[in-house]
């Protein structure tokens, strides 16, 4: 169904947030639009809310797969904003965010749904997933101007870190069990990407209750639920994997000029499984086998 706007839907899609969990998805252009919503679908999400230009096209299968939702996509912090609006009409409901021509993978995800690790996650008394939004690109910019091959995707497969996140209450010492994370594209072209951007965690999975608030940083005012793991071990974390930096720094004029490719001596094939995810160490089971 097809909604003319945001509160519109708030008004009358009642069912449509009767269960959880629940993504939203972003549309900044049509690329990979289709797969992004075929491949949420596949995960288990029991609804998926399509944020969308209303002159975007997409097919009757797709669109009988999401509730359309007509959206300024171009606004400042578009998702953020739209995420907070949905964060206090779902209370309890699971909730995962993310833009066109970007997947998520959990750990064990060819056998297990999202469904299932979230109630596992839940069991742990863990109410927010960090996850890793780790860059995909084409191998050859000559065929795939855009950056963005499905069929050939490449990743890095080194060159992350980590680095203290400091707590500017706390005279600037690192909070505890909380990290910025950095590398793939944003790090190899950081030239191209302002500071602020070029962190690759996202609290991109995270359970919604009154008074809980969503950052310009993917961080939320909650900061327990910024953290990468609980007290006593490990936790799961999940991957986002996104085109959403190659394309844009194959579009922009400011970059596409100055980069002819994006490979390097540790670009690998991505394999689109959650083993390799797992091998490379960009996710996680934590406790969960």
């Amino acid at each position: 169904m097809r909604y003319g706007s945001l509160d519109i839907f708030l008004s009358v899609a009642t069912a449509a947030l009767s269960q959880g969990p629940i993504a939203v998805i972003m549309a900044e252009d049509g690329v990979e639009l289709e797969r992004t919503i075929s491949h949420h679908a596949g995960a288990g999400f029991r609804s998926i809310l399509l944020l969308a230009h209303p002159d975007l096209d997409l097919s009757a299968t797709a669109e009988a797969q999401v509730h359309r939702i007509d959206h300024d996509v171009f606004a400042t912090s578009a998702l953020v904003g739209a995420v907070n609006r949905l964060i206090p009409a779902v209370p309890g409901r699971w909730l995962y965010y993310c833009y066109n021509a970007e997947f998520l993978f959990h750990p064990f995800c060819e056998t297990r749904n999202v469904a299932e690790m979230l109630a596992f996650h839940a069991e742990e008394r863990r109410e927010a997933v960090l996850s890793y939004v780790i860059d995909l690109y084409a191998g050859d910019l000559d065929r795939y101007p855009d950056a963005v091959s499905v069929d050939e995707a490449m990743l890095d497969r080194s060159g992350y870190y980590a680095l203290g996140r400091p707590d500017p209450l706390n005279h600037n010492h690192p909070r505890e069990r909380q990290l910025d994370f950095f590398g793939g594209l944003r790090w190899r072209f950081e030239e191209h990407v302002p500071a602020d951007r070029r962190k690759i965690d996202r609290i991109a999975l995270f359970r919604a209750r009154q008074g809980l608030v969503l950052r310009p940083d993917h961080t939320f005012n909650d900061e327990e639920m910024n953290t990468y793991a609980c007290p006593w071990h490990h936790n799961i974390t999940t991957a986002v994997c996104s085109f959403r930096t190659a394309k844009a720094l194959k579009t922009n004029p400011g970059s596409r000029h100055a980069i002819g490719s994006f490979r390097w001596r540790n670009s690998v094939p991505f394999e689109w499984t959650s083993q390799q995810l797992m091998d490379l160490g960009l996710m996680e089971p934590g406790q969960w086998f």
